[in-house]
């Protein structure tokens, strides 16, 4: 007994200092608060979105003025709930999709037993690792790779609304298109079209985890995020050219890179879009996230896997994409929304109504608290 002691006593003196010198290391590496404001103020980007948009507020008034609604937008997807604005359902969006163009998808109820939920799995032949997200979600926001019955398990337990379970697509590349095409033609256009980069850090053998994330010029801005949803793997020393994802979303609003890929458009791309466009004849005015073997398989219509159809609500992502300033930027949201403004206007003329206020006010409400829990939850739980 005494020996164990001893030995205990003489692990803990060799330890400490190192966790001393790993405390210390973290405070010394985190950047000022005066840097971090400061490229806050530079880079536009980096902005909360509403300070963004307070410059469009306008623009966004007048299209509502014209057509007498605040919820005009809600006739320019007709087929989907409040338009794809926000709230809708997943599932709701992949039932209009062709056949073999979306990851095979289960809808899980909160309700459901554990076993239930494995049986269904078990049923529709999918296997580890899965994909898991909220059924309504948005920006990400509680996306997880599950590797494991326990994992799967683990998230059942919290998540506490309906969600899905999907195959794990391991295509190399993830795309966003966005894509609009008036109701009387037959032609879309695509205005943007961008390449979506994990948030990683890339080891050296000798910086911890937090020590890479701390340095890192987007990760930086996350790091009570960071902080939370990998506390028991900051002190990881990362092998030399190693990778470590820090997000499995892609999502810029999660920390994903996005990268221009202007010069790639051409009509064959349009003609892919245009055909998924008119499979259901409701799809006018959104944007498509996609993962594909290759940008020319994709413009070949084959190798590919739409993860989600953003409606009404999706911002043209590829104003981060292109090096705009603001107003430019600023610019090309204007035209986006007069765009959203002409669909759903044609639409409501073919007999497709616009909400009406207590409706959507309603609708607003129900979604705002959803993604606020969503939101919340996703900030603690870890990433596997």
């Amino acid at each position: 007994m005494e020996t164990a002691v001893k030995n205990d006593r003489e692990v803990n003196e060799i330890l400490q200092p190192r966790l001393r010198k790993v405390v210390a290391i973290k405070k010394s590496r985190s950047p000022s608060r005066l840097r971090m404001l400061w490229q806050r103020l530079t880079l536009w980007e980096t902005w909360d979105w509403r300070i963004k948009y307070i410059l469009l507020a306008p623009v966004w008034a007048w299209c509502c003025a014209r057509a007498r609604s605040p919820w005009f937008f809600t006739a320019s997807n007709p087929s989907l709930t409040f338009g794809g604005f926000d709230g809708e359902s997943k599932m709701e969006m992949y039932a209009q999709l062709p056949p073999g163009t979306y990851p095979q998808s289960l809808l899980v109820r909160s309700d459901m037993q554990f076993e239930e939920v494995c049986q269904l799995v078990a049923r529709s032949g999918l296997t580890f690792p899965l994909a898991v997200k909220p059924d309504v979600g948005k920006m990400g926001l509680m996306f997880r790779r599950i590797n494991t019955r326990e994992q799967l398990q683990h998230y059942h337990r919290h998540m506490g609304c309906h969600y899905i379970v999907q195959e794990l697509v391991d295509y190399p590349l993830e795309l966003s298109i966005f894509y609009y095409r008036l109701p009387d033609e037959e032609r879309g256009t695509i205005t943007g079209f961008i390449r979506k980069d994990f948030l990683e850090v890339t080891g050296d053998g000798q910086s911890t985890l937090w020590d890479l994330i701390v340095t890192h010029p987007r990760a930086q801005f996350r790091l009570r995020e960071m902080r939370s949803k990998h506390k028991e793997k900051l002190d990881w020393i990362i092998p030399a050219g190693h990778r470590h994802c820090l997000s499995p979303a892609l999502n810029l609003s999660r920390g994903g890179r996005l990268v221009s890929l202007e010069d790639q458009k051409d009509d064959s791309l349009v003609h892919v879009f245009d055909k998924i466009s008119h499979y259901n004849g409701n799809f006018f005015y959104g944007r498509y996230d996609v993962k594909c073997e290759s940008v020319e398989d994709l413009k070949q219509g084959k190798n590919f896997l739409i993860l989600e159809y953003n409606g009404s609500g999706a911002e043209p992502h590829h104003v981060y994409g292109n090096g705009y300033s603001l107003w430019e930027a600023c610019s090309i949201l204007s035209h986006h929304w007069e765009m959203l403004y002409r669909i759903s206007r044609a639409n409501h003329k073919k007999g497709f109504p616009y909400w009406g206020f207590a409706r959507g006010w309603r609708f607003m409400k129900k979604t705002s608290k959803h993604l606020s829990r969503l939101r919340s939850l996703d900030r603690k739980f870890p990433v596997t």
